[in-house]
């Protein structure tokens, strides 16, 4: 009897661990599809939620702000960190009394328990993504703050390097409070062109189509995607990019591990 009740305690405590580290499959967005939530200053898109290897909690929404209004602030208690990613339009976004005017492509990145908001600055509509995560690993905030703490990068103060492919853009690659490492760049890339040949790494990634259209290689299957659209990738599963537009796609990736 006491066999037995050892051998169930084991499978339970795989079980958990394999809960622990099981992660979001790998997922194609198409904003066309995604569920629309209408606020009365603004409109909200549910693109993903869930957990990942490195992340215990994960969520990527969007936000269409009115001409003139603002997203609530963020709680100073979470302890969650945020990143902004401009969409279209012209944004004013304050992080702890810091502000800094964007526009599309223009990011910005939000420490735990920091007040920000994010208010559109233009005549039009503004469009920017959210993502929100937790780690599973203990938050260091200390360590956040040693790499640079919060920042806002303007898409058109960033140089590009020639590929041979198109161009790619660098915004950032240092760890966070909940993450080992965090990197983000764009890529433009020529008509008829691979990123790659379908590779794997241990880093989770995310791709956000800005413009084109392209061919997303997964695992052995085959996805299109168009601007807007955002490609969620596990850890280790095989992938790569195919401009299949006649005119260069622009995208960002942004990979992360504990």
């Amino acid at each position: 009897m006491k066999s037995l009740l050892f051998v169930y305690l084991v499978i339970i405590s795989f079980s958990v661990m394999a809960q622990k580290t099981d992660s979001l499959p790998p997922k194609v967005c198409h904003w066309d599809s995604l569920a629309v939530k209408k606020q009365k200053s603004w409109t909200t898109r549910s693109v993903i939620e869930g957990s990942t290897t490195s992340l215990a909690w994960f969520e990527v929404t969007t936000i269409t702000l009115e001409p003139g209004k603002a997203s609530p602030p963020s709680s100073v208690f979470y302890d969650l960190e945020e990143l902004v990613i401009v969409k279209e339009g012209q944004v004013n976004i304050t992080i702890n009394s810091v502000s800094k005017k964007l526009g599309a492509g223009s990011i910005a990145f939000a420490m735990p328990r920091m007040v920000h908001t994010v208010r559109n600055a233009g005549n039009t509509k503004a469009t920017y993504y959210l993502l929100k995560y937790k780690g599973r690993l203990p938050m260091d905030i200390d360590r956040a703050k040693r790499a640079g703490g919060s920042f806002m990068l303007d898409w058109n103060e960033l140089p590009t390097a020639n590929t041979g492919k198109g161009y790619r853009r660098d915004f950032f690659n240092r760890p966070t409070s909940q993450l080992g490492q965090f990197e983000m760049h764009t890529t433009a890339l020529n008509a008829n062109e691979e990123s790659h040949a379908p590779h794997t790494h241990v880093q989770e990634e995310i791709i956000l189509i800005l413009r084109g259209n392209v061919e997303m290689f997964i695992d052995g299957d085959r996805y299109k995607a168009s601007a807007g659209d955002l490609v969620f990738l596990p850890s280790r599963i095989p992938h790569a990019l195919t401009n299949i537009g006649e005119e260069q796609c622009e995208y960002f990736a942004f990979q992360w591990r504990n």
